[in-house]
């Protein structure tokens, strides 16, 4: 690859491919510029930024994902902005306001249905991936959040209002799905995951302890409380940023999470959802994300100990390692095998790249107020 004209254009952008010359995607990402309503495309591979996307709205609390061939990125904004991105090309293919107020979206398994997840009307809003014309919209008389694709063309999300789970199943008629609602969630849900096979939808409860599963197997799925008493006999700090559920990490047959208002992981066993054990962390952790190996837990934290990763062994569950890339790290991102993570410092208008086994800084990209960090290999993954 031309790496050195490649970095000295890097901030000349937008900037598309050179004409004639083929490349994959396989080692690209997409890095939000939270701040200026931008994308950087990033190459793993020279560690260098491509090209830079702009006029995609309000990417405040922005997030984004794939179509299968990995050359498009559906970023949706918290304004309500549906934006297509062809990252070859580096253009903006189309974007769409489809709401005044949304919180994320996803992808359907066969790659031909966008949803997205919305405050305000509320509902979710279900596109073309091709064309982002719309093909559904499913009232549902709340706020939601936590919307991940399932197996079969499905969605799943949860109500913030009404504390239910919606199942959306497109297969049939994608303009009319048919619609499996699960009541009796919790209070208040705030975020969801699904597991990677694609069987279990997790749902985290603001309004009061503890979280809820579903298994998809089921039919319908019956909601099974988990961790019903975690944290109800401590008394709570104050909660600067509520944790993303995307941040649990599976180690083994254990599930290891962030606690809420606490400085501490929580580990509990992935069959029987009981707590087994707590570490002690820095802060109160925001994500806790597993390198692809399982092998280690790569932890940040909410403000003020935003400056600070800290690295915990899943074997001892002891912090092994605290680093301080930079100011506000909001986000982290392993490489497809783990061999380098990428962390977006806020503050200082930078991306930092880390060897995670030595732990040496291996370089850095300047970005305009960087966020979510996202590689194409999500393509290819369940609930992401």
């Amino acid at each position: 690859m031309i790496r050195a004209c490649l970095t000295a254009l890097a901030l000349v952008l937008p900037l598309a491919a050179p004409a004639g010359e083929p490349r994959g995607t396989g080692d690209l990402g997409v890095v939000i510029e939270r701040a200026t309503g931008s994308v950087l495309v990033v190459d793993q591979s020279d560690r260098a930024a491509l090209c830079r996307v702009e006029g995609l709205g309000d990417l405040s609390h922005a997030s984004l994902t794939f179509s299968p061939d990995e050359r498009f990125a559906y970023v949706f904004g918290r304004d309500g902005g549906l934006s297509k991105v062809d990252i070859l090309a580096c253009r903006l293919d189309k974007r769409v306001v489809q709401a005044g107020n949304a919180i994320g979206g996803a992808i359907s398994d066969d790659g031909r249905l966008v949803a997205v997840s919305n405050y305000e009307p509320g509902g979710v809003k279900v596109f073309d991936a091709g064309t982002l014309d719309p093909v559904a919209d499913v009232p549902m008389g709340s706020k939601t959040v936590g919307l991940a694709d399932a197996p079969g063309s499905r969605f799943a999300v949860a109500t913030w209002d009404t504390g239910e789970v919606w199942v959306l199943d497109h297969s049939v008629d994608p303009a009319n799905p048919r619609v499996t609602r699960i009541e009796g969630v919790g209070a208040n849900p705030y975020d969801a995951l699904m597991t990677a096979d694609g069987r279990t939808f997790i749902v985290g409860l603001f309004g009061e302890k503890g979280l809820t599963t579903l298994d998809l197997w089921q039919d319908p799925p019956t909601p099974r409380r988990i961790l019903p008493d975690y944290g109800r006999n401590q008394p709570d700090l104050p909660v600067y940023k509520m944790p993303h559920l995307q941040g649990w990490t599976l180690a083994g047959a254990t599930y290891a999470l962030p606690a809420v208002g606490l400085h501490q992981v929580l580990w509990a066993d992935a069959a029987t959802g009981q707590e087994t054990g707590r570490t002690d962390v820095a802060g109160q952790p925001v994500f806790v994300t597993a390198r692809p190996d399982g092998r280690e837990l790569w932890v940040n934290f909410a403000t003020p100990d935003n400056g600070a990763v800290q690295v915990i062994d899943s074997l001892t569950r002891q912090v092994k390692r605290t680093l301080h890339p930079g100011a506000g790290i909001l986000h982290m991102e392993f490489t497809p095998r783990g061999r380098e993570v990428w962390l977006s410092a806020r503050d200082d208008n930078r991306v930092v790249i880390y060897d995670t086994r030595t732990y040496e800084k291996l370089g850095e990209i300047g970005a305009q107020a960087p966020s979510g960090i996202f590689f194409t290999v999500r393509a290819h993954r369940t609930g992401l």
